[in-house]
């Protein structure tokens, strides 16, 4: 299962997402109170390329400035968390993860967008995403889900990443608030989060 640190606005902090062996971590470029320019993006990328996959974070932003981003900075993956449509995903041409809230689509029709993950969050607050809380797992009991596709966010921390994977066994998941202490990533609770997918993984279980 990979884990995405999201909101990351330090070098330290991409290098703490790094020693503790996330695989991704992610710049909102979107209206947030982690939100950061390109610039200050390009300057973290360029210190941790080749060594974690960089993620940008749009809403509803056009797509000559996504490509902008993706190329001025580097991405890896572009992640949607606005009202895009399936041809606007379609059209992008590099590689997306397409962000819903549950209950916003039906889950059939989240994964007929052609996104290389479909993440899954809680109902937005002031901003789409963030809000640390998680939402009741129960409504991903759908023939229609694919976990091969599926990166879970939403209120996972230290204390539920382990009951995340056994509930769902989802490909990914996205972590914001959850490696937070008063709104800024805490480099203990990051080590923390990774040290329970440890001790699933010596039970046995492929995490």
């Amino acid at each position: 299962m990979k884990v995405k640190i999201c909101g990351i606005q330090s070098i330290e902090a991409a290098e703490w997402a790094i020693a503790a062996g996330a695989d991704m971590i992610g710049f909102v470029f979107a209206p947030s109170r982690r939100q950061l320019d390109m610039m200050q993006a390009r300057k973290i990328a360029d210190a941790v390329r080749g060594r974690i996959q960089c993620v940008g974070v749009f809403v509803n932003a056009s797509a000559d400035e996504v490509a902008h981003a993706y190329e001025t900075v580097g991405l890896d993956y572009v992640q949607l968390h606005g009202d895009e449509s399936k041809d606007y995903v379609k059209a992008l041409g590099m590689p997306v993860i397409k962000a819903f809230s549950i209950g916003q689509e039906s889950i059939e029709e989240m994964f007929r967008y052609e996104a290389d993950h479909i993440l899954i969050d809680s109902p937005p607050g002031k901003y789409r995403g963030g809000t640390g809380h998680a939402f009741d797992w129960s409504a991903l009991d759908d023939p229609a889900l694919d976990r091969h596709r599926l990166i879970m966010a939403g209120g996972i921390s230290s204390q539920n990443i382990r009951a995340a994977y056994e509930a769902i066994t989802p490909a990914g998941v996205d972590i914001s608030s959850g490696v937070e202490t008063d709104g800024v990533k805490d480099e203990n609770k990051i080590h923390e989060l990774m040290e329970q997918m440890k001790g699933v993984d010596r039970n046995g279980t492929d995490l």
